[in-house]
């Protein structure tokens, strides 16, 4: 097997007005590393270093308020917004696999996405597009969240353009799929105050997932922990390039290609250092598409030698199921193939 890696691909041609020689270029090398690896790094992105610098202050302000201040900011699981304190998910669960003890993916974390206040006119519901909560006991977090989300979000409409392109489909096809997404923002932190969480042999800091949606947009900071699997079953460490985005498929990509393009398996490991936790921060943006679009394989990679791998599902009912698992620690039954690649992994 060839050695892992997550190419580094620069869509500036696709960000500015890049010519059709340079935009066939990303169109191809995006389209291989959808392919192959399911991961890939991204820069030409146009987010401003100070967007990043920004967003990287307001994580630090949030997270260093006492846990019971930001407990205040918990909403119920379903709704995916708010606080979620440490050990009150595990991600094993959104695929069906049971982690070594329950609920023990030991990170915090804090969620914003898009409201149906949002989408006039559309059929986004409260249901499906909650509200935000914003933290009243911070400055810098709220602006700076709400700047990155902006560009994150282009960013994601960018690549969707670039994906049209290697599909071979029309270029607005992602339209009808993201015109009212379900988009949301997970800011993530990996190192807690002494005392806070117990370190041992089965402490996980985000159990092996795939993303649910159609594409995943991440800024993370250089501290390793993000691993992930290989097509020969091992599991790789990932760390962003200076100035890059990590950006994965989701489970939408892969259904919507009949598993051509992979949503790829990945987990975070603590990085445990003479006993405490490095400090790591990240920050995903997840573009998952219209809660009520029905997915299924696309005609043109469906055929006697492929049959589709996938049944049509909802959007919606697609992430409940996911949700479901991870944060209300029900066993996501529908993920046969994602917990088959998690059980064949090796480490």
């Amino acid at each position: 097997m060839p050695s892992f890696r997550v190419p580094t691909i620069d869509i500036s041609a696709w960000v500015g007005r890049g010519s059709p020689d340079a935009r066939a270029a990303v169109v191809a090398a995006v389209d291989h590393a959808c392919r192959t690896v399911g991961f890939m790094q991204i820069v030409g992105h146009g987010i401003p270093d100070a967007a990043v610098a920004d967003l990287a202050a307001g994580l630090d302000e949030f997270f260093a308020l006492p846990l019971e201040a930001k407990k205040t900011y918990v909403r119920p699981a379903s709704e995916n917004r708010g606080y979620s304190p440490p050990k009150s998910e595990s991600l094993s669960y959104s695929l069906g696999v049971d982690p070594v003890t329950r609920m023990n993916d030991f990170f915090e974390a804090f969620n914003v996405g898009t409201s149906a206040a949002e989408y006039p006119g559309s059929t986004a519901t409260p249901e499906d597009y909650a509200a935000n909560t914003w933290p009243t006991d911070t400055t810098v977090f709220e602006p700076a969240v709400r700047t990155f989300y902006d560009e994150a979000r282009r960013v994601a409409h960018t690549l969707t353009r670039v994906f049209a392109a290697a599909l071979r489909v029309p270029e607005d096809f992602f339209d009808d799929l993201t015109g009212h997404s379900i988009d949301v923002l997970r800011m993530n932190n990996y190192a807690l105050p002494p005392g806070t969480i117990e370190l041992d042999g089965e402490l996980t800091g985000m159990g092996e997932h795939t993303d649910f949606g159609l594409v995943t947009v991440l800024w993370a900071d250089q501290v390793k922990g993000l691993q992930v699997l290989g097509s020969d079953g091992s599991w790789n460490d990932v760390s962003p390039a200076d100035g890059a985005l990590l950006v994965n498929l989701g489970d939408v990509a892969a259904r919507l290609t009949n598993d051509r393009w992979m949503s790829t398996l990945h987990r975070v490991k603590p990085p445990v250092i003479d006993g405490t936790i490095e400090r790591r921060r990240s920050a995903a943006f997840f573009h998952d598409g219209n809660a009520d679009a029905v997915i299924a394989p696309l005609p043109h990679f469906v055929s006697p030698d492929a049959p589709a791998l996938y049944d049509p599902v909802t959007v919606r009912e697609h992430i409940a199921a996911k949700l479901a698992g991870s944060r209300a620690g029900r066993r996501n039954v529908t993920a046969v193939r994602e917990a088959a690649r998690v059980a064949a992994s090796r480490g």
